[in-house]
This record gives C-alpha cells, structure tokens and sequence, in this order.
C-alpha cells in the first residue's frame, strides 16, 4: 500500500511539473518584426493547448485613412475585416516534453499574409524564441515576456 500511495504522489508530482513547465508561456509579450511593434497574449485553452493574440498594435491606423487598419492581407477573406490589434496569430500549439518547446501549429504572419510551421522556446529572463518556417525558411523573433 505504501509504495502505491509513493507512485500516486510522484505521479502528481510529475503531471504537476509537466504543467507548470508546459505553462510558463502563458502571459502578455511585446515585440517587434521588421517595422510592427505589437503586444501579444499567449492563453490557455480549454484543450490545453495555446493561443496567441495580438492586443496592441503600436501603429494601428492607417495615416491615409485615418481608420483602423485591418487584417487586408489574410489569405481567408472572411477575416480581412478583423482589426490589426486583435489578429490570432496561432492557436492549438501544444509543449512538447521531450524537446522542451512548444510546436504542432501554424503561426500567421500578418505582415506578408502567410502561415509557417511554429516552434517557440522558452529563453532566460523572461523571453522567448518565436520561430517560423516554411519551405526551408525561417524567421526568428524574439518576444520580451511584460506580465
């Protein structure tokens, strides 16, 4: 009975650290790609998946217009009409354990309208690495974690 009750505990212990790990890149990010300077929140699903979302877009109106640019270069015209500062970048990205990243989905790049393979590790102080490829290449991001 003892030694049941020690696999019970190391096995919550276990799926506990899995999920602390796995979460540690839940939480708002600042970044900049090319000329963009945005803010992105990377959430939990329900599915336990992630999701991220831009919710600040430091240049968000169009100086010609005077209207709030929207997402004109996506590739699924139902979406062209959804604001730049609330665009989903990514959604279902898993953790991988055995490779200490998150991967397994696509992240949108609204700049050139185009989807890549994503991968995203998690860097010191606060930072992660957000890399896209597609077709061999790729681009790598630096996100700064500010809550």
């Amino acid at each position: 009975m003892k030694r049941i009750l020690t696999i019970v505990f190391l096995s919550l212990f276990a799926v506990t650290a899995f999920a602390q790990e796995a979460d540690a890149i839940v939480g708002d990010y600042h970044a900049v790609q090319n000329s963009d300077e945005f803010k992105v929140r990377i959430s939990k699903n329900d599915d336990g998946t992630y999701k991220g979302q831009i919710f600040w877009l430091k240049n968000d109106i169009d100086p010609k217009t005077g209207l709030k640019l929207t997402d004109t270069r996506n590739p699924d015209k139902s979406l062209r009409d959804v604001p730049c500062d609330q665009v989903v970048l990514f959604d279902g990205l898993q953790y991988n354990p055995k490779k200490s990243r998150w991967d397994g989905t696509k992240i949108y790049d609204p700049q050139r309208g185009l989807k890549a393979h994503l991968t995203i590790t998690l860097e010191k102080e606060g930072k992660i690495r957000v890399k896209g490829k597609l077709l061999g290449i790729s681009e790598t991001v630096v996100w700064d974690k500010i809550r």
